[in-house]
């Protein structure tokens, strides 16, 4: 929905955030005072629109455009923008993602698929040493120019406004840019991320700069500006993302991959070399997003939408929920229904393994996802019994009379970074965007002049063939984008929006959403209680990995088999869910990655 911005119901909207300001020094010698802290809670109530982020400033930037009269692309460019200041380890200009959309005005779901691409030199041994013949160990490919994908966020913003904003690109990096000018305060977060990574940060003239100043990352409390990023959110605002794409900025971008920024005396000591990457010009000018049809499936009622490949997620998500429609998880004990919740991740994530890449064929994503090869591969749960970890993919052939074989398959794993918004807005639009630069900083490379660092996405390709003698997905070529297993999630009920859910957590995205639909839609949660339960994740290894406020479930489940194994916290989600008649409940992790940030436009108690 496009609506005409109305002054008079903008003023109504119009609500102050209530500020908690806090003392604290100032970082790089900044000479203005500190700014205040939004507020931050994970879970709010009430209507004329609603924001959930893993920040607050961002949740802030998306309210305030809500409150304006702008709809829910608006707001979540916005916010989007502003993540890529505040949470610049996570996401930003130099990464990719998956957006996907509800329009109120057309009741139908939409999406963009802003995946980060292959350089057209890119081979399927990029990540293979050629003086070994054995793949790069993980931290030497991570850190590298090879490990750069073409980024595809700005391309993804720019789509989404001019296909369903009421706004542009320049007013919606505004709110971005004077966060990035006038600073942040310094969470235990952004530190803890900066320190786990000082060691690739520290090999980087422009990365240790920005973030190592005098060697050591800025202290919690104090006050983070980057006013290169805001320059470059400013030249784009001005010029459109035509300099990100062919103009001063690629050409910068194209240097730091060639040309990595390494420092002439590094701050600390890395075992690896830093290998230049082959992204030219030329790939960045022809980075196009693509629009593709969503994936769909029927859940004991509810509609459940999500992204098509390259992306696993809506496969993924999609395909456990179909083999759990099988059974009536909630005439189950909380344990037998937690043992096929985990049991289903384990197949799906066999037959995403096996099946899904960039190329895979729209007519197999859709086998993937039929009722018929949900039915053959459930058939393979016992309920008495776990499976033996890895299983085998299925055969999704579009026959399906039996039971298809159990069998030993491959484990297939990745990082656990990214970030994710949800946004609805007054007329029932609804965005759930998930970014990412992949790991948690990147390939550890700032941009020198302009305050971004860049993806390691590439490593999201295996470096060698994981399906023994059959075609593997996802192996590296020219122009390709690496499988992702973000899941942004929109599911309808009568043909209107229900819930929107997506989260970060690399591979652990699918399980984390899959996880909170179960607990809101067969185990009677509410939704800010499915959010905050604690979480273990199976994707068909041989250990299901759980945090430490599982333990209460995991003898039960030991009993049936299953094996565990520690995890530190797994996802940060957020999502909305819509209460009839325009009340929305937003909701964020009240913990996790320190917390998140709910808002709504009207609050009610």
């Amino acid at each position: 929905m496009r609506p005409r911005h109305h002054r008079a119901l903008a003023l109504l909207a119009a609500t102050a955030l209530a500020s908690t300001v806090l003392t604290a020094p100032a970082y790089a010698g900044s000479p203005s005072p500190p700014p205040s802290a939004p507020p931050k809670q994970p879970t709010a109530v009430g209507y004329g629109g609603a924001v959930a982020t893993v920040d607050a400033d961002a949740t802030a930037a998306g309210l305030e455009v809500l409150r304006k009269g702008g709809n829910a692309v608006d707001a979540a460019i916005a916010a989007a923008a502003t993540l890529g200041v505040t949470e610049p380890f996570s996401a930003g200009i130099g990464g990719g993602g998956f957006f996907v959309y509800y329009s109120a005005r057309d009741r139908r779901v939409y999406t963009i698929d802003g995946r980060e691409t292959a350089p057209m030199t890119m081979t399927e041994t990029a990540f293979v040493d050629p003086a070994t013949g054995l793949p790069f160990a993980f931290p030497e490919a991570r850190v590298s120019g090879i490990s750069a994908g073409v980024p595809g966020t700005l391309a993804t913003w720019e789509k989404a406004l001019r296909s369903w904003g009421t706004t542009d690109l320049a007013d919606a990096l505004r709110p971005a840019a004077k966060v990035a000018d006038k600073g942040f305060l310094v969470d235990n977060t952004f530190r803890t991320q900066i320190s786990d990574n000082a060691a690739a940060f520290g090999q980087f003239s422009s990365t240790a700069e920005l973030y190592l100043p005098g060697g050591q990352p800025p202290a919690a409390g104090s006050v983070f500006r980057n006013p290169d990023l805001a320059d470059t959110y400013r030249l784009i605002a001005r010029h459109g993302t035509g300099v990100f794409y062919r103009g001063a900025v690629a050409r910068d971008i194209v240097d730091t991959v060639q040309h990595p920024p390494v420092a002439d005396v590094p701050v600390g000591t890395w075992a690896y070399p830093i290998r230049p990457g082959t992204m030219a010009l030329s790939d960045l000018a022809a980075y196009r997003v693509r629009t593709p049809e969503p994936t769909r499936i029927r859940y004991r009622g509810y509609e459940v939408y999500g992204m098509p490949t390259p992306s696993s997620g809506g496969q993924a998500v999609g395909e456990a929920l179909n083999i759990l429609e099988q059974t009536d998880l909630s005439a189950l004990s909380h344990t037998e229904a937690l043992h096929h919740y985990l049991e289903s991740s384990a197949l799906a994530f066999a037959d995403r393994n096996r099946y899904v890449g960039d190329q895979t064929p729209r007519a197999l994503l859709d086998e993937l996802l039929s009722d018929g090869f949900a039915k053959e591969r459930a058939c393979q749960i016992n309920p008495a019994q776990a499976l033996v970890k890895p299983v085998a993919p299925g055969q999704p052939d579009g026959t399906y009379t039996g039971c298809g074989t159990v069998a030993p398959g491959a484990a297939v794993l990745e990082g656990q970074s990214t970030t994710n918004l949800t946004v609805a807005d007054r007329w029932g639009n609804v965005v759930e965007y998930t970014l990412t630069i992949e790991q948690t900083g990147g390939n550890g490379m700032v941009v020198p002049g302009r305050g971004f660092l860049l993806n390691n996405e590439m490593t999201d390709f295996n470096f060698t063939p994981t399906q023994g003698t059959a075609p593997d997905p996802n192996l590296p070529a020219p122009g390709k984008r690496p499988r992702s297993s973000m899941a942004p999630t929109i599911v309808l009920k009568d043909g209107k929006p229900f819930l929107a859910v997506g989260t970060p957590g690399g591979s652990t995205i699918i399980t984390t959403v899959l996880q909170i639909l179960v607990n809101r839609l067969d185990l009677g949660m509410t939704l800010p209680e499915a959010v905050a339960a604690a979480r273990a994740t199976q994707r068909n290894s041989a250990s299901v990995l759980a945090e430490a406020e599982f333990a209460p479930d995991i003898p039960g489940l030991t009993a049936l088999g299953h094996v565990f194994g520690p995890s530190p916290e797994i996802g940060a989600a957020t999502g909305i869910e819509f209460l009839g008649h325009g009340r929305l409940l937003a909701a964020a992790e009240p913990v996790r990655r320190g917390g998140g940030a709910a808002g709504v436009v009207w609050p009610t108690p």
